[in-house]
């Protein structure tokens, strides 16, 4: 049953681990730019923004490039203050206008001393290379890192999550499969090298817990980091080196074939 299981996902893989993908999912924002950088910045902004219908993140993304003259990158290294009058009009759900500019003055700070949003993930320290343990420990040092800033918003807190909150961190899970996954079927970017496919934590939203539990990947009764975690454990049994590749099925499954909703 294992193998007729991985089987059938390996071919929705193949099926939604596609360019096709790329137009009407959130990704397609990052896919907009060559440069790093800009990559980075509107790859993790389109994942902070991405609940909702898909349509409407895509359209508050652009919306949020042209108020940074479509180039974040530039924006963000050579505003001045007054530049940052035109981004108190921005707004998605929760998302508001105080949000919009801790992020950017986060985004400053870093680049200012790094090359690339990677760095931000890397825990200082020894590195737990255990599965799981990798990603929980530099999720938890990202968060915590993120709100360094003197005088943080505490109100912008709850669009960072961290496994130390029991959070899915399904956001930050789908960046990091966007920056991490490496194949050359040109929906994932891979441009960065230090965290490993490996060690990738499974996105977990609405549609991916329907489906992992229709097809028994997960047990735990609720869903929270564990839950996520438990479901990658299943997902390493198929492909050890690249078990993340499987939310392309998981997700395809349950959003394009509406697979466990109740009609």
């Amino acid at each position: 049953m294992t193998e007729n299981l991985k089987a059938f996902l390996d071919a929705k893989v193949a099926q939604y681990n596609r360019p096709e993908f790329i137009e009407n999912d959130p990704v397609t924002i990052p896919h907009m730019f060559s440069q790093k950088q800009d990559i980075e910045i509107m790859g993790f902004w389109a994942a902070t923004l991405a609940w909702g219908q898909r349509v409407t993140i895509i359209k508050k993304c652009k919306e949020l490039i042209a108020l940074m003259d479509g180039a974040p990158y530039d924006f963000i290294i050579n505003h001045e203050e007054p530049d940052l009058k035109r981004l108190l009009k921005f707004k998605h759900r929760t998302f508001n206008d105080v949000d919009t500019l801790y992020f950017i003055a986060f985004f400053r700070q870093h680049y200012e001393r790094f090359g690339s949003l990677e760095d931000a993930f890397l825990p200082p320290g020894p590195q737990k290379r255990e599965h799981g343990l990798a990603v929980e420990h530099a999720l938890n040092s990202f968060r915590s890192y993120f709100f360094s800033l003197p005088d943080f918003p505490h109100r912008t807190k709850k669009h960072v999550s961290s496994p130390s909150q029991k959070s899915t961190c399904k956001r930050l899970n789908m960046f990091l499969r966007w920056m991490v996954r490496k194949d050359d079927n040109g929906v994932d970017f891979g441009i960065w090298s230090r965290i490993k496919p490996a060690d990738l934590i499974c996105p977990l939203d609405l549609h991916v817990d329907r489906v992992s539990r229709k097809l028994n990947l997960i047990n735990r009764k609720q869903t929270d980091w564990q839950t996520a975690v438990e479901l990658t454990q299943r997902l390493r049994e198929f492909d050890p080196n690249d078990p993340v590749k499987y939310d392309f099925a998981l997700f395809g499954l349950g959003i394009e074939e509406r697979w466990g909703v109740q009609f």
